[in-house]
């Protein structure tokens, strides 16, 4: 008789794909337990109805919570077709499709710490990821948080000078104005190797340029389609972070959020508009170093943490970015810190204080403030942890 032997790696891409789906179903069942609204997915579904019946965009207030569209129009555009499907069957397909996404984003996080990514390796982490309470609110709410982290990291992750690296960035930035930093950050790489000559800076600046073409093209069709939303995003709604929520809100995990708890104000600027300079300039300078020095990981997540922080408003499903950061740190080697720095995003501190429309966050203790801090805390810690590596690595060359 023959027996077959399947190699160990074959073996473990079922066990891993095994668990992997047991956790995934197990989230399905405690997200219905917990009676899930989806609201953010209601809101792209009202915004796409919006556009089919050609009313004012910005104008819109939907959901018992009376949300308006905070988007650019090339948004609005996408999200037409959630109204071709009824309410059940648009929120099952979001979250079989965010599961999907994390699976992907993991796989690409992977492959950008530089470690050899292999599909049952993304399944393991998957399985634990889809239960930090980034991903978890990302689920909840419908958001589009995940398709935006992959379309920058399949980017990011692509080898240097192909034709279509650029399209994802400029793409996701259409969407959700954040990721266009990531532009800003490649062409600045570029002009820094250009004029240090410490590489080729083409391939970055064409990064960069095709970046910005995609943002460009994909703006200017929403201009066409929508050109009265268009002109009223660019000249007005695109400066009302107030629209957005309060800034002191619990879930604003970004510089002006904690600012606002800290100095008991929904209006932080005086301050808020310093700090993010500061911290914008200190950031992007850490990731622009460390990608002309060849550590495109700390680049990019450099970059990314860069961008939520000085975000006036970086709701806590934003933060998904914590994967490939809490990642990175555990390939360096520093397995306690990476650990220590995944506490904060798994244990849900933030939520532990009170929060919600009486805007008690005004008022917080300084318990409490720490515990809607760590967010921002641990990203300012690992700007500071890659600044302080490049800075020693530059007194030893």
């Amino acid at each position: 008789m023959t027996v077959l032997v399947l190699p160990r790696t074959r073996r473990r891409v079922p066990a891993a794909l095994g668990v992997c789906l047991l956790s995934f179903v197990s989230f399905w069942i405690a997200q219905r337990a917990a009676h899930v609204s989806m609201i953010d997915l209601m809101v792209y579904r009202a915004e796409g109805a919006t556009v089919r019946a050609g009313s004012d965009l910005y104008a819109l207030r939907t959901t018992h919570a009376r949300l308006p569209t905070t988007y650019p129009p090339f948004a609005a555009l996408l999200f037409t077709p959630l109204t071709l499907l009824d309410v059940a069957t648009m929120q099952a397909a979001a979250t079989v499709t965010n599961l999907a996404l994390l699976v992907a984003f993991v796989y690409l996080s992977l492959r950008l710490v530089g470690r050899h990514a292999r599909v049952e390796h993304a399944l393991w982490v998957a399985a634990g990821a889809v239960w930090c309470e980034p991903v978890w609110t990302t689920l909840r709410y419908g958001q589009v948080n995940l398709l935006l982290a992959v379309l920058v990291l399949w980017d990011l992750t692509r080898r240097p000078g192909h034709r279509w690296a650029g399209v994802g960035i400029g793409a996701a930035a259409a969407i959700k104005l954040t990721p266009a930093l990531f532009v800003v950050f490649l062409l600045c790489t570029g002009i820094t190797l250009a004029a240090t000559g410490r590489g080729s800076w083409r391939p970055w600046v064409r990064h960069a340029c095709v970046a910005g073409c995609a943002f460009t093209a994909a703006t200017a069709l929403a201009a066409v389609v929508l050109p009265h939303d268009s002109r009223r995003f660019w000249t007005r709604m695109v400066f009302e972070a107030s629209r957005v929520g309060h800034a002191e809100d619990t879930a604003n995990q970004s510089l002006r959020g904690v600012l606002a708890r800290l100095l008991h104000t929904g209006d932080p600027s005086p301050w808020w508009v310093p700090a993010a300079a500061v911290t914008g300039a200190v950031g992007l300078t850490v990731a622009v170093v460390a990608a002309v020095r060849g550590r495109r990981a700390e680049a990019v997540v450099a970059c990314a943490t860069t961008a939520l922080l000085v975000s006036p408003v970086s709701w806590s499903h934003h933060w998904v970015w914590c994967v490939p950061l809490v990642l990175l740190v555990w390939e360096s080697g520093r397995r306690r810190t990476a650990a220590l720095m995944a506490v904060p995003f798994c244990s849900y501190t933030l939520w532990w204080v009170p929060h919600g429309r009486s805007r008690p966050e005004l008022q917080q203790s300084g318990e409490q403030l720490l515990l809607t801090a760590l967010y921002v805390g641990v990203a300012c810690a690992f700007l500071a942890y890659c600044g302080v590596r490049l800075w020693r690595t530059s007194r030893t060359a």
